[in-house]
């Protein structure tokens, strides 16, 4: 294939200029043709969105033609060699030139149940997230989930993935390569190789999976050239890229960035950890070039963030701003081992804690990039999203206590049933959270401890989370949920019992970091998009301090996360770099 410029996009006369973009778009051709109308293009990813909003106004009736202009993943077309060279060259790239009869056979009846549902063929870019090729098994599993999915649902889900193969396929013509990109997706690759589970990515607070994290991201951040690398005394991982000599002096400051690399029971890879490896990419680069910045940058690798061996929410950032509670350390995980007993196996010195907590004065802030773990950019096919503020949150466990008794003989008037309330509960929650935008309630967790098929729920555990925009929506919903459980309680003759695990105020964003990852999105050629965040993240700890602001990436999957179907691409991992080190290069001192 003979290379591109974007020069001669944006240059040359419209046809022929149309003529380079050619096969793109399978067998519609018209798409980036028209896409020629926001010419001059300040980057490829400023056409590709160009192309996005073109198919998106075009209406249901031009985008279904489109995706039944494609052919069946190993169909018909690829066994008379009908397919066009793009689609021929990502199918042999997947391997599914080169199937086993079962798996033929097997894809041929995923096939014709996908038409017969739909009525379009499926659609994958099957040169994946990385450019370098799905599995035949990962495929073959996608197209057994999306199976199952609403008919509007997987035609937007096929448009999506109709404009990665299409990004692929522009990055071929432009001979472009996301280089760092690709570096920070085998990074997470990298880190994914430790987990407490053999069949699912879980890595909780100092468990030997979570020291192997810990260790390898202190060996990457030496490698990539941070001037001073330690592990702190809660299990942060902590690098320093030190200003420039003449800016070394007892004035320097320091701006901080950072996520973390603990991760939820059967997680994804990319959760925290992009925050991570973004900055390092930069550093290493700086390092490279021989570069400094007029100020410290410190890169933390939180160790802990989710709570999920100890109800210890954010102790990696909470110890740094001096919110590290003694009382953690008394608290036991499943096997009865108390916080302060896996610190001190890990050889932490609990004593140095307080060391950690820092001086705001001597901050610029705190910066942090995070994948959304959310719908809204994947569904605007927007790379990248300026957070202007992190939800408010508070926490719960609990317990509602009834009268456990024989399911076959307690009429339903005589039940004292727990699980009922629980779910009575959940119920309210869900309308309630529904009534204001951007509120949203989750019972998480209902357990019936030792509960029988035939015996009414005596007990039931349950977890409670709340999260609005501002601390006073969050307060409103939590003072309603609360009356409504004990209102149920008293009507159902049942008692409960409530602890608070977590409560964080809301974060709005500082407006002059802000401004700075807005000026950084733009400079990329993509739009700048404003969003809340919906989840809790540990900028919003450091915020109680200092000044912060988040970048967050889109998700593929409909944005989701906690999950390991939670994935982004690196062309947008790229995006994000290339936009941290514009951060870098215009944040003043």
């Amino acid at each position: 294939m003979s290379t591109i410029t974007l020069n001669q996009i944006n240059t040359l006369p419209r046809a022929e200029a149309a003529a380079l973009l050619t096969g793109l778009y399978e067998h519609s051709d018209w798409i980036a043709e028209q896409a020629l109308a926001a010419r001059p293009f300040a980057s490829a990813a400023a056409l590709k969105h160009a192309m996005v909003k073109v198919l998106a106004k075009a209406g249901r009736a031009p985008q279904l033609a489109l995706v039944r202009a494609h052919p069946e993943l190993a169909g018909k077309a690829m066994v008379s060699k009908n397919l066009t060279a793009e689609s021929t060259h990502e199918q042999t790239k997947a391997g599914l030139t080169n199937c086993t009869p079962q798996e033929f056979a097997h894809i041929q009846q995923l096939n014709a149940s996908y038409n017969t549902k739909f009525g379009f063929p499926f659609i994958l870019a099957v040169r994946g997230p990385r450019g370098s090729g799905l599995s035949k098994q990962h495929i073959i599993s996608t197209f057994e989930r999306r199976l199952h999915n609403h008919p509007d649902y997987e035609l937007a889900e096929c448009l999506r993935n109709i404009h990665r193969i299409v990004e692929i396929r522009l990055n071929d013509k432009l001979d472009y390569e996301p280089a760092l990109g690709h570096e920070v997706w085998d990074w997470h690759e990298w880190l994914a190789q430790f987990s407490d589970a053999h069949d699912a990515l879980t890595v909780t607070y100092l468990t030997d999976a979570h020291l192997k994290c810990a260790r390898t991201i202190e060996l990457g951040m030496k490698a990539c050239g941070f001037d001073d690398v330690r592990i702190d005394a809660v299990g942060n991982v902590v690098g320093v890229y030190k200003a420039a000599p003449t800016n070394r002096g007892t004035h320097a400051k320091t701006l901080m960035t950072g996520s973390h690399y603990d991760t939820v029971r059967n997680g994804g890879k990319y959760d925290g950890r992009l925050g991570i490896f973004v900055p390092m990419a930069c550093v290493r680069e700086l390092a490279r070039a021989g570069q400094r910045l007029p100020f410290n940058l410190e890169v933390v690798a939180f160790a802990e963030e989710e709570g999920q061996r100890y109800k210890a929410t954010f102790l990696g950032s909470g110890a740094l701003v001096g919110d590290f509670k003694h009382e953690w350390l008394d608290q036991k995980d499943a096997e009865g081992i108390t916080m302060r007993q896996a610190m001190k196996q890990a050889g932490l010195k609990i004593e140095d804690i307080p060391k950690l907590t820092r001086n705001a004065a001597e901050y610029l802030g705190c910066v942090e990039v995070h994948i959304e773990q959310g719908p809204v950019l994947n569904e605007l096919d927007i790379p990248l999203g300026v957070v202007t503020s992190i939800n408010g949150s508070v926490r719960f466990v609990g317990e509602v206590v009834g009268m456990a008794s024989h399911a076959g003989t307690t009429p339903m008037d005589r039940r004292r049933d727990a699980a009922t309330a629980v779910a009575e509960l959940a119920l309210f929650v869900e309308k309630r959270a529904a009534k204001v935008a951007n509120l949203v309630g989750t019972i998480g967790m209902l357990t019936v401890p030792n509960g029988s098929i035939n015996v009414v729920p005596g007990r039931c555990q349950f977890s409670l989370d709340l999260r609005a925009t501002t601390d006073a929506l969050r307060d409103s919903l939590m003072h309603d949920v609360l009356a409504e459980l004990t209102a149920i309680c008293e009507r159902r003759g049942l008692h409960y019992s409530l602890e608070e695990t977590m409560r964080a105020s809301a974060a709005p964003s500082n407006a002059n970091l802000q401004a700075l990852w807005e000026q950084a999105v733009q400079s990329l050629g993509v739009p700048v998009f404003h969003l809340p965040s919906g989840a809790g993240h540990d900028a919003m700890k450091l915020h109680e301090v200092m000044p912060q602001a988040m970048l967050f990436v889109r998700g593929q999957n409909a944005g989701i996360s906690h999950n390991p179907l939670e994935s982004t691409t690196s062309d947008d991992m790229q995006l994000a770099i290339d936009a941290f080190m514009h951060l870098l290069h215009n944040l003043h001192a």
